[in-house]
């Protein structure tokens, strides 16, 4: 464990670390965006069922000739009676053609573009019978980021960190721009999976390349970063879907800065310690001293050679190289339980979080101003999450905020349906609890698992000020001594001793003390 120490003797948080984080987070700025794109490409605007074309409207009466009404006295969505249901008189001459029969909108629909000039909703007719391939698109772009972490992580174990975020940034511009243009819904989804791949990969690499290369104490101060910079994000998504209304201008704008985020992205250094973790030395010293040259800490850096981190890195070497592969999550005892629990809550907080951001129509007020109010409430969350991290470890902020956005999702489903601000203020509550609990698991993630395998609550063990685990054995070490504390805690506490039997212990320590002298003459 006596890579921080390295990190330190090279200038710590240097001009380095500060460049590089800066880099690496930026692109997060976007990813909010391309997360909830859909509650504004695929907007749901109001809409009604489309006349015959040989409908005469001056003499049917308009279209509310044409259109039922629901229970609010709003006209159906899907409906259209077969026949005006006031015009001209009947073919025999006796009244208004009135039957109050009705079909599906066979001819298609009118849609309201005073909010939305365009979205996929509206180009494609996703509506009604349809309505569901709206939920398809999203639920397509999910798949991708379950398959990116899945895939890319396993890569960025093997390959590095660096160069899967070069590839990611490059799929995310292609994928993103291309899905601007899809002539066709089927060529949409399939540039949505591919972009969901890519940003899910870029998320976590982006915390294991920044975390590798920060000292331990200030690991949770670039945690906190990173979740502000999505949170800002999600402000950014609100002005810039205002202001480009039209869906294929809105993907484009999200997509292409892409381009420029993969560009710069070559002259990322990879992470020393997964260098070091993989065997090669050699590589391990020229990115130290790089990094040291960069810090001015030349110096420093010249007193590196292949002899002190061969020293300093033994057991990396040693024992680190070969062990990446995604069967020790199952294989050893404790990565298995670490797997488990992880698992569970990034499915909580994940299925949580995207049920309220991705329905922001659902709540009845603009979705402009609910998505800037969305991202509004992670700011305080994120800043108290912060201060639990710090103070009470990550235990206790994880535990805490999954708690409580239980809490207010599980009253939120009682509340009536026409108490809309009620309803609202929770599921905005509940919102930045779930923002926090991200803010945590993504650092709790990248601080249990081993170099090897990082890029994959109550039962979890702490990690606050704890250093970073570089191989399987160094997590098999601390968790067989956490549970040795927690035997000899258990067992101390069983047999705590009595007051008098403290008090006749006190009395026999002078006795023992004069006996080696009594024995001596």
């Amino acid at each position: 464990m006596a890579f921080n120490d390295l990190l330190q003797q090279v200038g710590g948080v240097g001009r380095f670390q500060r460049i590089q984080v800066t880099l690496v987070v930026l692109p997060l700025l976007l990813m909010a965006s391309h997360n909830t794109l859909q509650n504004f490409t695929a907007a749901i605007p109001t809409h009604h069922c489309r006349p015959p074309a040989n409908a005469n409207l001056s003499q049917d009466g308009g279209l509310e000739g044409w259109l039922p009404r629901n229970r609010q006295g709003q006209p159906e969505s899907c409906l259209r009676f077969t026949a005006p249901q006031r015009g001209p008189p009947s073919a025999n001459g006796t009244g208004t053609n009135v039957t109050g029969a009705t079909e599906p909108c066979v001819d298609g629909w009118i849609y309201d573009h005073s909010t939305f000039p365009a979205t996929i909703v509206t180009e494609w007719d996703l509506v009604c019978s349809h309505r569901a391939l709206r939920q398809l698109a999203q639920s397509l772009y999910m798949v991708g980021v379950l398959l990116g972490a899945m895939v890319f992580g396993n890569l960025a174990d093997r390959l590095g960190r660096r160069k899967i975020l070069i590839l990611n940034y490059l799929q995310t511009a292609v994928s993103g721009t291309c899905a601007a243009f899809a002539p066709n819904f089927p060529t949409y989804c399939a540039f949505r999976l591919l972009s969901g791949m890519s940003l899910a990969s870029i998320a976590l690499n982006c915390m294991t390349l920044n975390v590798e290369w920060m000292p331990i104490h200030t690991r949770a101060y670039v945690g906190t970063l990173i979740g502000y910079v999505y949170s800002l994000g999600q402000f950014l998504l609100a002005g810039v879907a205002y202001a480009m209304p039209h869906w294929r201008h809105l993907q484009l704008l999200v997509s292409v800065p892409f381009f420029i985020f993969f560009i710069y992205s070559w002259f990322f250094i990879e992470s020393a310690r997964w260098y070091s973790s993989s065997g090669r030395l050699d590589l391990t010293l020229t990115a130290l001293q790089k990094v040291a040259r960069i810090n001015g800490k030349q110096e420093e850096g010249a007193k590196l050679n292949k002899e002190v981190l061969q020293a300093s890195l033994q057991k990396e070497m040693t024992t680190g190289k070969g062990q990446a592969s995604a069967l020790e999550l199952v294989r050893c005892p404790s990565l298995r339980h670490l797997f488990l629990c992880l698992t569970m809550l990034w499915f909580a907080t994940s299925f949580a979080y995207y049920g309220l951001v991705m329905d922001l129509q659902g709540f009845g007020v603009s979705i402009y101003l609910i998505q800037v109010i969305f991202g509004a409430v992670d700011l305080p969350a994120k800043l108290v999450c912060f201060l639990v991290i710090n103070s009470l470890g990550r235990k206790a902020a994880q535990m805490a905020s999954l708690l409580l956005a239980g809490i207010c999702i599980l009253i939120n489903g009682v509340v009536p349906q026409d108490q809309t601000i009620v309803r609202t203020s929770l599921a905005v509550l509940g919102k930045g609890c779930l923002a926090a609990s991200f803010n945590c698991i993504f650092l709790y993630t990248g601080e249990l698992y081993p170099t090897m395998i990082r890029a994959v609550t109550a039962l979890l063990p702490e990690t606050l000020g704890q250093p970073l685990p570089d191989t399987v054995q160094d997590l098999e070490n601390r968790w067989s001594l956490t549970e040795k504390k927690h035997h000899v805690s258990a067992h101390r506490r069983k047999r705590k001793p009595s007051r008098q039997q403290r008090e006749q212990q006190k009395q026999m320590v002078p006795l023992q003390a004069s006996a080696p002298e009594k024995n001596g003459l």
